[in-house]
């Protein structure tokens, strides 16, 4: 099923898991352990992500059948444009379409370790929005999905410029967009807000991941795409006494997005698990009591 059907058919949110590929055969099995503690909150489906420069591409294309073939959960494998050209990625969306996996989440990707510049990564899609014609144009059946970015794009500090890419994406055929995460619900609204004033009107899955651990906090600050944390989950994560606490503060942060974005009646809520169950097991927890 596409992901677009399921979120035009949804009376209520519907929610959805990404995980990613493991780097260690060992791994594997415990990634599938998580998947089927998950599964049991019905998820409308899961997403599979992409290395850098497509580093994970094999491991993410096997990742992307198993969870299909032993699961039968819907599945979005990401695609990206880095170091990616027309063959290839054709044949990766044919040997997709086989094995009945009809949706990706197309991206730019971010620039491969030794590489120099962005540029130098670049084959035949230079922006998302160039994969994004070629997968509509050449498989039309296939459902896609854009990045968008709450707080902003990173490199386009221009938001009216970034909205303007955003809708071009969409006019090319995108049929909704899941966010970059976030910790102020208050940026995901205005966002939503810019969008409309833009004559978008695909659902925006807001995106949602529960810090927990301090250091996971500071490698968030230090990545170009890292949300902004608001002071007053700042200063309980550093004044916890350890990462237990810190990961109960996350979480109880987290319920509270997601309720609130479920009492303005959003379409779907996306979770990045990290490949573990335990938190997003807690919030549904802390919703339902």
């Amino acid at each position: 099923m596409l992901v677009k059907e399921i979120l035009n058919a949804a009376v209520n949110p519907v929610f959805s898991f990404e995980f990613f590929p493991p780097k260690k055969d060992e791994e594997w099995e415990t990634l599938f352990a998580t998947i089927a503690a998950l599964s049991p909150l019905n998820p409308s489906y899961v997403s599979v992500t992409y290395g850098a420069g497509g580093s994970t591409r094999s491991r993410t294309h096997n990742l992307v059948t198993r969870i299909q073939k032993e699961t039968g959960l819907t599945v979005v494998s990401h695609l990206t444009c880095i170091c990616s050209d027309r063959d290839e990625t054709g044949s990766i969306l044919e040997n997709y379409q086989k094995n009945g996996i009809n949706n990706v989440l197309a991206l730019r990707g971010d620039k491969p370790a030794g590489v120099a510049s962005i540029d130098d990564a670049i084959k035949d899609f230079p922006h998302a929005i160039d994969l994004v014609g070629f997968i509509k144009t050449n498989y039309p059946a296939i459902g896609v999905g854009v990045a968008g970015f709450p707080e902003g794009h990173p490199e386009t500090p221009n938001r009216l410029k970034e909205i303007e890419y955003l809708k071009e994406k969409i006019d090319a055929g995108a049929d909704y967009i899941v966010t970059q995460l976030f910790f102020d619900n208050r940026d995901y609204f205005d966002f939503v807000e810019r969008c409309a004033i833009a004559g978008i009107t695909v659902p925006i899955i807001p995106g949602i991941m529960p810090i927990s651990t301090k250091k996971g906090l500071i490698r968030m600050a230090e990545l170009a795409l890292g949300a902004r944390v608001p002071a007053p989950l700042l200063s309980k994560v550093l004044n916890a006494e350890n990462d237990t606490e810190v990961a109960s503060i996350g979480i109880e942060w987290a319920t509270n997005q997601v309720q609130e974005l479920i009492d303005h009646h959003i379409k779907g809520i996306h979770f990045y698990t990290l490949n573990m169950a335990d938190a997003t097991l807690r919030i549904f927890n802390n919703l339902h009591q």
